[in-house]
């Protein structure tokens, strides 16, 4: 198979689809790479490591698009990219649909096979293509939280840990999967504060069971999210659907209700964000301030530890990228861990929280598949 990993083009997003290691991979099962030129240069990835791992070094990505039978990316397609997939071509990266309708009609329009590594599933549950960007994520958001705890940066002049003789910061998580537990792990080891509130008992005792009492955990409620939200210094927005958008547990009047200087960070911003507040930024211009709270909600936050994410990305979706060069749609049928990642097959939308989401027709990955050998 010829396989495409073009340039990522959105704001300060360094990380690329394969590190060379990946390519080498691939290459050694008989397939033929084509990486754009400087496309992993700025995380320490050029071009000449890249050849040395058997790719061929192209000049734009419109040749990549043409030329390519599986494009391996990182973050969504822009609406660019979108207009140069083609029928029969696989598409494996994030999309994160459900609050993008315009990304999935032009991704319906091109006819494309569109995997998501965020619905992909593991044998043992979990989200295996999204763990490790979650894991970086969730590490982020506490450093984040904490520079723009900063009086500076707009907050309330806190120190995480606070010292001796002063009381630390108040840090709550909502939401205790992998990306609510790196942020918990994160602010317990800077001295903070902590509660994760989720609403899995089991997990509550997972998190008791790991912390050891260095973090309190709560029965995720209404009341629960006004106590615990509205008297932090720092609120991590952590829930996920998978598929789905995310659901809207800060209101508008549990942000005017805060403190002033309190720090928000949605981690879900990619799923629509759990802020009713929340809208998009970049690492260009991470913050905005609604009564007199910051609101941090960077849509694509691990990019900005890129060559950390990237070979955690790529340690993570090179098996799935290998079995779909190997075996093309084949591999979908093969494996029905894989393709819950089929999110859109020639014009359907496969994956039903984002139909759902879009008010979209659903087919089932498996249908879609069938109508087209």
């Amino acid at each position: 198979m010829r396989i495409g990993i073009p340039k990522e083009i959105k704001n300060h997003e360094y990380r690329i689809g394969m590190t060379p290691a990946g390519v080498r991979e691939l290459v050694s099962h008989g397939h033929s790479v084509m990486v754009q030129t400087q496309g992993g240069a700025d995380i320490g990835f050029d071009d000449a490591a890249y050849r040395a791992a058997g790719a061929d070094i192209v000049a734009s990505a419109e040749a990549i698009f043409a030329e390519a039978d599986m494009i391996i990316k990182v973050k969504e397609p822009q609406p660019n990219e979108c207009k140069m997939l083609r029928s029969n071509q696989l598409l494996f990266t994030y999309l994160h649909l459900a609050p993008d309708p315009d990304q999935a009609r032009l991704l319906k329009a091109s006819g494309c096979t569109a995997v998501a590594y965020e619905t992909v599933t593991g044998a043992r549950g979990g989200l295996p293509l999204l763990a490790p960007m979650s894991e970086v994520a969730g590490r982020m958001s506490i450093q984040a939280g904490a520079h723009h705890l900063e009086k500076a940066q707009g907050g309330n002049g806190m120190l995480l840990g606070g010292v001796p003789g002063v009381q630390p910061a108040k840090v709550c998580v909502i939401g205790g999967g992998v990306v609510g537990t790196n942020a918990a792990r994160m602010a317990v080891g800077m001295g903070a504060q902590v509660t994760i509130l989720d609403r899995s008992i089991d997990r509550l005792q997972q998190l008791d069971d790991l912390f050891q009492g260095r973090v309190t955990g709560i029965y995720s409620t209404q009341d629960a999210i006004e106590r615990y939200a509205l008297e932090a210094d720092l609120v991590i927005g952590a829930v996920l659907i998978p598929g789905a958008s995310a659901p809207k547990l800060i209101t508008r009047e549990h942000v005017a209700a805060m403190k002033k200087g309190t720090v928000l960070v949605d981690v879900a911003i990619d799923q629509g964000g759990c802020f009713e507040t929340s809208h998009a930024t970049t690492h260009q211009e991470p913050t905005y301030v609604i009564d007199d709270v910051v609101h941090y909600c960077v849509a694509n936050m691990p990019g900005g530890v890129a060559r950390t994410s990237t070979m955690a990305l790529t340690n993570a979706t090179l098996p799935y990228a290998l079995a779909l060069a190997d075996k093309g749609l084949q591999a979908l049928r093969d494996d029905p861990h894989l393709c819950n990642g089929l999110n859109v097959h020639a014009g359907h939308i496969t994956y039903e929280a984002v139909a759902r989401a879009l008010g979209e027709d659903y087919i089932p990955a498996h249908e879609a598949l069938a109508e087209r050998v």
